[in-house]
């Protein structure tokens, strides 16, 4: 396993609260974890659960720590809380240097994001992946679990579990759910599940459709898609000087309410100045 090469700064970090691609990585793969810390990706996750046989799960957990602990850093995708392999899983990471947080598979109740957090010690984000018909009807409490960091959404899972086709409206409410149950919960937006092709018309098309749903991150399984998916996760070149110029208005007249519509477009533009500076973008 190759020394990661820390040394290098990836090209752009994103924190994790505002980040739109987050890059999934077999943990089998420790040769690929270098080139995905210098990646586009805003944030990446080491993987640990559906990309890795449960006999090679071991090994994959000394890949993981091995790495971290030499510098690298990470979240890491682990095992569910009701399987055998989440007990090894939340150990083996326990006070690993470089882990920045977790992302717990198949979450179906708040007590499995708080068990984890307090079996982390109590200090490790979990972001909840919800992949089930179950995790939806549960997200909002879910999204108020002690430890919760953020709501994702395994899409493929929940199709396998429902039947759902992968059509846009069949997906509607489990996507809009998912955003609703962040909201309550005072959480930053939630991560949409991946684009299995690789057609970037297609990822492109998704991640716009997530964005206009409320969602503000989405998975990626391919390092061509992360520039895709940055764009088309990012407030508009328009929309930010429309943002600007309104509040440098506002504020140039004293913050004067002049009728009932200045209020919501302040919170429009607000939101808007406040994720772009996040963002990095002047």
């Amino acid at each position: 396993m190759s020394e990661p090469t820390t040394g290098l700064a990836p090209a752009k970090r994103i924190t994790a609260d505002v980040a739109r691609s987050w890059l999934l990585v077999s943990a089998l793969n420790a040769d690929d974890f270098d080139s995905a810390h210098l990646s586009l990706a805003d944030q990446i996750v080491l993987d640990i659960e559906d990309a890795v046989d449960p006999s090679l799960k071991p090994a994959a957990r000394s890949h993981v720590a091995g790495w971290l602990s030499r510098g690298g850093s990470a979240w890491v995708r682990i095992n569910d809380r009701t399987t055998e392999h989440w007990n090894d899983d939340v150990d083996r990471l326990r006070n690993v240097p470089g882990l920045l947080g977790v992302m717990l598979a198949k979450t179906e109740s708040p007590t499995e994001v708080t068990a984890t957090f307090d079996r982390l010690g109590g200090s490790t984000p979990v972001i909840a992946l919800i992949e089930s018909a179950l995790g939806i009807e549960e997200a909002t409490a879910i999204a108020r679990a002690r430890g919760v960091f953020r709501l994702a959404f395994g899409s493929g899972d929940y199709r396998r579990d429902t039947g759902t086709s992968a059509e846009a409206m069949a997906m509607l409410y489990p996507r809009s759910r998912l955003v609703v149950a962040s909201r309550i919960g005072d959480l930053p937006g939630p991560i949409d599940g991946p684009t299995v092709t690789s057609d970037p018309s297609a990822v492109h098309e998704q991640s716009e459709l997530a964005v206009s749903l409320g969602l503000t991150g989405k998975l990626c399984l391919r390092d061509e898609h992360l520039p895709v998916i940055n764009e088309a996760m990012s407030p508009a070149p328009a929309d930010v000087t429309w943002a600007r110029e309104f509040l440098a208005d506002f504020n140039a007249r004293g913050r004067l309410i002049r009728d009932g519509s200045d209020l919501p477009r302040l919170g429009r533009a607000e939101k808007i100045d406040q994720r772009a500076r996040a963002l990095g973008i002047n």
